[in-house]
């Protein structure tokens, strides 16, 4: 039976790290320890093995974002590639993932994965999971289902996943939905599929977007600054069912006369945001003035949503259809 060719592109993280031996900080290394590993990949696919960069996932931003998705598209038109896996730095890896979700065209398996643990360390997860990562990329049924985040023997979706736990190896999880499949020693099996995707390519991103969680006696001068200073859009992880104290009204008034769209999640772990109560600063007042709430993202995920949608095109129409999902 002929191997798939998987793409393999590493940027760094902990995956990639190592503990000093000295100070017991953990460290990018020169050289990526994941290198000498490729051997134990082979006998599951062909690998096309890149670095793009090595960077510690805090400092990704949506530009590196973009790379990668430039440089997948770039591959997959030069020759034939049956899956693409990334190595992430766990930190922001919901977010690339989510980025490349909603911007990248293209229905073969794009499957991110990290480690909790640096690559010297006992127990580290690091080629485990890049070997789950390969082989679910390899498979026929992670076709079509978008981009997916594989740790820990779970397998989830980039819309839904986020970073739980600061340290714990299975840190990675889907509030309100759970996995949608998993990986055992022989197979990869997923017990259902994403409802909904829709793609929105950008080419550059030139836009800002700020993100601003909402607190008991929150000042309005932290969106006035943000105004100010040039943002282009505004993202609110609001208190409940979505709603902020009054003294921000008057001032969500103002930047939605601006044009500046806002759009508004729940900060709560669980549950949506919705119009639903009737007082000043409450869901349906806000609601009625203009601002765009969103169903189940949080307010990382919600920010490059709203990113991606004022960088496209036609950024109205994709607003309307990202935050009607």
């Amino acid at each position: 039976m002929k191997l798939k060719t998987i793409l393999l592109i590493h940027t760094g993280g902990t995956i990639s790290m190592e503990v000093h031996a000295e100070t017991g900080v953990v460290i990018p290394t020169e050289n990526n320890p994941l290198f000498i590993e490729g051997v134990k990949l082979k006998e599951h696919a062909d690998i096309i093995e890149i670095e793009a960069f090595n960077l510690p996932s805090p400092h990704i931003t949506p530009r590196e974002m973009l790379i990668l998705k430039e440089l997948i598209e770039s591959y997959t038109r030069e020759q034939k590639i049956d899956g693409v896996v990334i190595t992430h730095g766990t930190d922001t890896l919901e977010e690339t993932a989510y980025f490349l979700d909603l911007s990248l065209e293209t229905t073969i398996p794009i499957v991110l994965t990290g480690a909790m643990r640096s690559s010297n360390e006992i127990g580290s997860d690091g080629l485990y999971n890049l070997l789950s990562a390969v082989k679910v990329a390899c498979s026929e049924d992670a076709k079509e289902k978008g981009v997916l985040v594989v740790l820990n023997d779970e397998i989830h979706t980039a819309e839904n996943v986020t970073k739980t736990h600061a340290s714990n190896v299975s840190t990675f999880q889907s509030p309100q939905y759970g996995p949608i499949g998993f990986i055992s020693k022989s197979i990869v099996h997923f017990h259902h599929s994403p409802n909904h995707r829709a793609v929105f390519p950008i080419q550059s991103i030139t836009k800002r977007v700020a993100l601003f969680k909402v607190y008991a006696g929150m000042e309005p001068d932290l969106l006035e600054s943000s105004v100010k200073l040039g943002y282009d859009g505004i993202v609110l992880e609001a208190l409940g069912q979505g709603n902020v104290p009054p003294s921000l009204v008057p001032i969500i008034e103002e930047i939605l006369k601006k044009d500046i769209p806002i759009v508004l999640v729940s900060r709560c772990f669980n549950g949506i945001a919705q119009d639903v109560y009737g007082y000043v600063g409450g869901g349906k007042g806000l609601k009625e003035l203009g601002v765009i709430f969103t169903k189940g993202l949080n307010g990382q995920k919600a920010r490059l949503a709203l990113l991606i949608a004022l960088n496209h095109s036609d950024s109205r129409k994709a607003m309307e259809d990202i935050f009607s999902i």
